[in-house]
């Protein structure tokens, strides 16, 4: 039986999956996206495939403590960059979920954001005590 931790892990980890996935789908748009939010290619070809694997290692619960320091900081930096650019006036549609899924970042995403990384500290808390 999973405890509280085991639980915001997978959930951390299953959100990271699907993102992944739906960004490897379509690539191309990915990238073109990514590029619109000022992420280089090379960050933008690599994230994707780093979000697969923290998020596999997070639902299996292998490796579970640096999976999910990793995955908070990749949480941290994704709401930091989208809160400057919010904070600058621009709004350009965010592919967190893939290209196929875009929307003009918001404050509203910032706020997701937020609650993905509280469910990543509960379950980092938990791993840790």
């Amino acid at each position: 039986m999973w405890n509280l931790a085991e639980w915001c892990a997978a959930v951390v980890g299953a959100i990271f999956i699907f993102s992944s996935t739906q960004k490897l789908i379509d690539r191309r748009g990915w990238i073109d996206q990514a590029a619109r939010l000022g992420v280089g290619r090379p960050l933008a070809v690599v994230v994707p495939i780093l979000e697969g694997i923290v998020g596999v290692i997070l639902v299996v619960q292998l490796w579970s403590t640096v999976a999910l320091v990793v995955s908070l900081a990749m949480l941290v930096s994704f709401t930091v960059l989208i809160a400057s650019l919010l904070a600058r006036g621009l709004r350009p549609p965010c592919a967190c979920f893939g290209a196929g899924k875009t929307r003009p970042i918001s404050w509203r995403t910032v706020a997701r954001n937020v609650v993905f990384i509280a469910i990543n500290l509960v379950a980092l808390l938990g791993a840790s005590s």
